[in-house]
């Protein structure tokens, strides 16, 4: 599996996700990913407050191959509490 910093600079008010580091298989695992987790889905407008409604606005930077014994999950991410 592969390493993603994934942002986004769109939706940077209080109480919001700035960016996340996930491990997955591809870019689009990635880019389809929340910072909480969940996998992104049009129906759950509630995970959009926090982070972006707009794939557009998300930016995915590849760092690397994951250590083997690394799962599958978001590893770290950004919230900016209010």
């Amino acid at each position: 599996m592969k390493l993603y910093l994934v942002s986004q600079s769109v939706n940077n008010d209080y109480d919001t996700y700035d960016s996340f580091v996930i491990c997955c298989n591809n870019e689009d695992e990635a880019r389809q990913s929340h910072p909480s987790g969940r996998i992104l889905n049009p129906e759950d407008d509630f995970l959009y407050c926090d982070w972006t409604n707009n794939q557009k606005n998300i930016n995915v930077k590849y760092l690397g191959e994951a250590d083997q014994g690394l799962p599958f999950g978001i590893v770290c991410s950004s919230f900016n509490a209010g």
